[in-house]
This record gives C-alpha cells, sequence and structure tokens, in this order.
C-alpha cells in the first residue's frame, strides 16, 4: 500500500470526478492521501473531501505564490478540525522573481516573512510542516534551522535533489518523492536518491501535476505513485514492496493520523 502525501485533490481540474479518482486510486492500493493548503479558498473542497472519506487528511497554509493572502486568523480557523493535520504548503519559490530587482528584493522579503509566521504557527499547534522549496536551497535551510522548525519536523515536498537540505533529515524532515524521479532529465535527483536515509523517504504525486512517465502530459492523480515506487524500488535494488512498506511506515511516522486508518 501506499500513502500519497502530497495531491491537490482540492483543485479545479478534479472537480468534476473526484470521486471516481479517489475510487480507482483505493481499488490499487492507495490508501491514504494529504491535500496539502495552498490557497485559502480552496480550503471547503479539502474540507468536503476529508469529511467524506476517512482516507483523506488536509493541511491548511499558504505557497509562496500567494504570500500576500496569508492570514493566521484564517489558519486558526481550520487548523483544529481533526482532519487538518499539517501546516503547508509554505517555503520559499525564487523561480519567478521579478526582474527589477528592488521588487525581487521586496518579494524575496515577504516570502521570507510569511515562511517564518507558518513556521512559528506550526510549533505552537504542534503540526509536522509541508515545505516548498524552489531555487531557494539556502535561505530555505538558514530559515528552518534558525526559527527551530525541527520542534515539530516535516516533509521537503518535493525534494529537489539539493545535497544542501540533506542535513535536514536531522532536524525531523522528510523527503518527497514525486513523479520527476522518471524524467529522463532527473538525473541529479537519481543520484542524490541512494544518499537520503531510507526512514525519511515519501511519496507524492504533487497531482495534477508533475505526472511521472509513462503518462507524462496527463493530468496526475494518486493512483500515477505506483510508478515513483516502481521507480525507487528499482534506484535502491530493493522490491517494490519494500518501498511501499518503507514509504507507508515512513509517512505515519510523519503524519500520526494515518496510523488510524492503515
Amino acid at each position: 500500500m501506499i500513502i500519497d502525501t502530497h495531491c491537490h485533490l482540492d483543485n479545479e481540474q478534479f472537480y468534476e470526478d473526484v470521486d471516481i479518482v479517489l475510487q480507482t486510486a483505493l481499488e490499487k492500493g492507495i490508501k491514504g492521501f494529504l491535500i496539502p493548503g495552498a490557497d485559502f479558498k480552496d480550503l471547503a473542497q479539502s474540507i468536503k473531501l476529508a469529511e467524506k472519506y476517512k482516507e483523506v487528511y488536509f493541511a491548511v497554509g499558504i505557497h509562496p505564490y500567494d504570500a500576500l493572502s496569508y492570514d493566521e486568523n484564517i489558519m486558526k480557523e481550520y487548523i483544529n478540525h481533526p482532519k487538518c493535520i499539517a501546516v503547508g504548503e509554505c517555503g520559499l519559490d525564487y523561480y519567478r522573481l521579478p526582474e527589477n530587482e528592488e521588487e525581487k528584493l521586496q518579494e524575496k522579503m515577504l516570502q521570507k516573512e510569511v515562511f517564518i509566521s507558518q513556521i512559528e504557527f506550526a510549533k505552537k499547534v504542534k503540526k509536522p510542516l509541508i515545505v516548498h522549496v524552489r531555487e531557494a536551497s539556502d535561505d530555505s535551510k538558514t530559515i528552518l534551522e534558525k526559527y527551530g522548525a525541527r520542534e515539530v519536523g516535516g516533509v521537503l515536498h518535493c525534494y529537489n535533489a539539493s545535497e544542501h537540505l540533506l542535513s535536514l533529515s536531522e532536524h525531523g524532515f522528510y523527503f518527497g518523492i514525486g513523479g520527476v524521479l522518471t524524467f529522463k532529465n532527473a538525473k541529479k535527483l537519481v543520484e542524490v536518491l541512494p544518499k537520503i536515509p531510507l526512514e525519511k523517504l515519501l511519496i507524492e504525486t504533487d497531482a495534477p501535476y508533475l505526472t511521472p512517465h509513462p503518462h507524462r502530459g496527463k493530468r496526475n492523480e494518486p493512483f500515477y505513485t505506483k510508478f515513483v515506487s516502481q521507480k525507487i524500488a528499482e534506484l535502491l535494488n530493493i522490491s517494490d514492496e519494500e518501498v511501499q512498506n518503507l514509504t507507508t511506515n515512513n509517512a505515519k511516522n510523519l503524519f500520526k493520523e494515518f496510523s488510524s486508518i492503515i
């Protein structure tokens, strides 16, 4: 069995057939789903799914692209829901910064402030973090260490293969591996994968994005975690069953609530 630790089932791409998507995944052995919080406007759909399916949980948080809309009062409103088990996805993303240097600096400052706020919030409510890092490994690592994120730990979603971040495993952080691992240009991630402690590996899709080979170009969905598990098994020279058991146990260690259903 597999737990998909990061799937945006609240995304509009799933509005028409999310029940079919979930039933297909469940039949194929995907037994747990975590919907990250990227935008407050999607929370209603996340809660609807989490209340309908015992296998579905959600998180509350703001993606760095939407940092301007961060509101801790909204976080407080949802964090105590029994199916809300994490804070995020939060973090830093420097991929699409403005070209103007002053605007670039302001955007970075805003992202950092909101990231730090969500770390502090997670520590208050004692929930793990879902962390998004894109072209910002140094700043992300510095902030996670400086602001005591090890108190709650979490997952580096869509781990970007930066070896600089590997030491965060000692701070209670796990590494989310998704469809990117199956891409032909994922040479760095393929190289770094064996360096990740086995007890810190998690599987995710980031559905509907980053669909793994051989389904690239189509909408991603939780069932496709199977291809990620198989690729990990191939690269680490262990069985697919071992990868599934290992990553499921890891997910249950980080997100304790999954233990009650699996």
